[in-house]
């Protein structure tokens, strides 16, 4: 709540309230009738009218990032468009490696040079490579492949084209594309199609690190920051359901952290022990994932989020 304003005197301040409601203001008025009868005549300004609209405002969405291929470099929206199974273009590819093996920045930090633009309409599919190489066409689906992700079986097709040998002639050992066949399949959880970390919670890393810069949060590929709130508030946020921009999430649980968090997000290379630093100050809390770092949930209802959009818990 903002400070009140100078007061005013009695017509002045009632002159306001109907000009208010001839705009159509109807249900304010009683509002500011009441402030008139309770504070002496005094009424609040338009910032506090604007302030008592978002009542219960947790913070604001800061980024909002979707990788269209897993493991590659992180796409930086405006907006997303939350579907029950999450963004439509959110890991839409893998890459596989000799039998079939789900390979990510685990394995190979190099796929992180990668950039990557996708076309769902159009189903043309960009790689942009450190050396200018490009790989680009339009997709074509071959055979059926099953992706064990982390104990859960993904059905999806080889994309046809000239990414599988662009990427074997990338890192020097076989690698092949595939697509999902289910929008949302492609994420770690299954039902996880929203992941939510806080400014608050990679500014305490930074200070159990004791690094001075500060770290990037494209490090942890989650789908939306929000910040204006304290470290490691959205923990407090498993069990219930927030409202992100039109849509709401039911949050499920802690992100456990892996090594790719340890890896430079542009380069792949490891330059930071991330996973030290949460054992150090992450390691007895009480959490659903070993190294808690950030959230998962499911969407609850649909609905379009943008950068600045409020976050309500």
């Amino acid at each position: 709540m903002v400070a009140p304003a100078a007061n005013p005197t009695a017509p002045a301040a009632i002159n306001a309230c109907f000009f208010r409601f001839r705009l159509g203001w109807e249900r304010r008025i009683f509002n500011c009738i009441s402030t008139v009868l309770s504070r002496s005549l005094t009424v609040r300004s338009l910032d506090h009218i604007r302030a008592c609209e978002t009542w219960g405002m947790t913070g604001r969405i800061a980024w909002i990032t979707v990788a269209p291929v897993k493991g590659m470099a992180l796409e930086q929206r405006h907006a997303v468009e939350l579907e029950p199974y999450g963004v439509l273009e959110n890991r839409r590819f893998h890459v596989i490696g000799a039998g079939g093996r789900l390979m990510n920045g685990k394995q190979l930090g190099e796929l992180q040079q990668i950039v990557v633009s996708w076309d769902e309409a159009g189903s043309i599919l960009t790689f942009r490579f450190p050396d200018g190489t490009v790989a680009e066409g339009t997709v074509e689906l071959g055979a059926t492949v099953t992706t064990n992700f982390f104990g859960r079986e993904v059905e999806g097709r080889l994309a046809v084209g000239p990414w599988s040998g662009a990427l074997t002639s990338f890192v020097g050992r076989e690698l092949r594309l595939v697509q999902c066949v289910e929008a949302g399949a492609g994420v770690d959880r299954g039902p996880a199609a929203v992941s939510i970390l806080s400014s608050g919670s990679l500014e305490a890393m930074r200070e159990a690190a004791g690094i001075s810069e500060p770290i990037d949060p494209r490090r942890f590929r989650m789908l939306f920051g929000v910040e204006g709130v304290g470290p490691h508030e959205e923990d407090e946020w498993i069990g219930s359901h927030i409202r992100v921009g039109e849509a709401v999430v039911a949050v499920r649980g802690n992100v456990g952290r892996c090594i790719v968090t340890s890896r430079h997000p542009e380069t792949g290379v490891r330059n930071l022990p991330t996973l030290d630093v949460l054992a150090e100050y992450r390691g007895n809390v009480e959490t659903t994932e070993r190294l808690p770092f950030g959230v998962w949930g499911a969407v609850a209802k649909p609905g379009v989020v943008h950068l600045g959009d409020p976050v309500h818990a």
